[in-house]
């Protein structure tokens, strides 16, 4: 999985993506999702690294099955509020 890490004085942005869905893009029922290098590529990450980073987040998106179980896993989204595009699990994360 790939983790970036965007800080600011009043947030921290985390993206987390499935390494194979960098570059794709995703469409399906009217809905777009591109899988941005730029915004998603950051550093590899385990498991471990991801809930972390996930658990200190104040917004976050996810995408890809792996990287979705681990933020599931870790409390920082439910399952229920998840959309598919092109079959692809997607959330956003926003703390309030």
């Amino acid at each position: 999985m790939y983790i970036k890490i965007y800080e600011t004085d009043e947030s921290l942005l985390v993206t987390v993506c499935d390494r194979e869905l960098i570059g794709k893009t995703l469409k399906s029922n009217g809905l777009k999702l591109e899988i941005d290098e730029e915004f998603y590529k950051g550093e590899l990450a385990d498991a471990v690294q991801v809930q972390t980073a996930l658990q200190e987040a104040t917004t976050a998106n996810i995408v890809g099955k792996r990287s979705i179980d681990n933020a599931i896993q870790c409390g920082a989204i439910d399952s229920s509020c998840l959309i598919y595009i092109d079959g692809v699990p997607h959330a956003q994360m926003y703390c309030v």
